[in-house]
């Protein structure tokens, strides 16, 4: 069931919809549960986005294709939404679907549990072919676009290329997927995985519609306002914050094994500063029927 009101996702979507169209890039941070959203909402961010690989961990899994079904995704999604007056927007995989009229199903699955967003990309799972044709691809993205545009309320598809990702770095390629998503109606386009900042501005200048950038690894190192420089609109961390956190825990408790000491406690979040994050970020305007 939607946790939200209509009057309250119709809001949040057209907020998460004004985002993109500032002139400065905005961070959308992707907390794996309600507790790391509602730290989030605290810490003064406008948008959150979910993490498919965060929650495999959470859950005790290794990321990857079908490691999780599209049922504990939305759940998950429909958890965070209900934690937070923020807009949310998904990792929605592949689509959870070998069809077109699928991958329009999870889109409207994804409006029901309360997201304004979502994307869809174009790997297979697949290990000795990790990317669909592009054709296929395009019309993944369209019926993805349809679907969001008979919701009632501006739903942004997130479409992603994801070459750099799965160990094809071929940029020339990135683009062309990236300009035919566009044309199949896409709001926003994503390239996971791109190297440097001439890739990253090779994309934004190619394309005509908000291109969102993942960062979190050292390979990549820009800041904010150099990615708004090179033309970026959103920027997201996917699963970086929830391995910091996985890194926090691993290196306290080698402290404990190895060491017998505990000064990891200095490094923790004070418990009454935790309790007052969770207790600053309101829980959304839920439905009453």
């Amino acid at each position: 069931m939607n946790p939200l009101a209509p009057a309250d996702q119709y809001a949040r979507a057209l907020a998460f919809r004004a985002l993109h169209e500032r002139p400065r890039p905005f961070v959308v941070p992707n907390p794996w549960d309600a507790g790391t959203a509602r730290l989030l909402t605290g810490l003064g961010f406008e948008a959150l986005a979910t993490t498919g690989a965060g929650l495999a961990y959470a859950l005790g899994l290794p990321d990857g294709t079908d490691r999780l079904t599209r049922s504990e995704i939305l759940a998950n999604a429909s958890a965070i939404v209900a934690a937070t007056p923020l807009p949310v927007s998904a990792d929605l995989e592949s689509g959870f679907g070998d069809t077109p009229d699928e991958v329009a199903e999870t889109i409207r699955l994804a409006a029901a549990a309360g997201l304004v967003g979502g994307s869809v990309e174009d790997s297979t799972g697949r290990p000795e072919d990790p990317v669909r044709p592009l054709e296929e691809a395009v019309e993944r993205v369209a019926a993805a676009v349809e679907a969001a545009r008979a919701l009632g309320f501006p739903f942004t598809v997130t479409a992603r290329a994801e070459n750099f990702f799965q160990g094809r770095p071929d940029l020339p390629d990135t683009i062309r997927r990236l300009r035919a998503y566009e044309a199949a109606g896409a709001d926003v386009l994503y390239a996971p995985g791109l190297p440097d900042a001439e890739s990253v501005r090779a994309v934004c200048e190619a394309v005509g519609r908000p291109v969102n950038v993942l960062m979190g690894s050292p390979a990549l190192a820009l800041s904010v306002a150099d990615l708004g420089e090179l033309g970026v609109r959103r920027i997201s961390v996917g699963s970086a914050l929830s391995r910091a956190a996985l890194g926090a825990v691993v290196h306290a408790a080698e402290e404990i094994r190895a060491g017998g000491t505990f000064g990891f406690g200095a490094r923790a979040l004070p418990y009454a500063e935790v309790n007052a994050l969770m207790a600053a970020a309101p829980p959304a305007t839920v439905r009453k029927d």
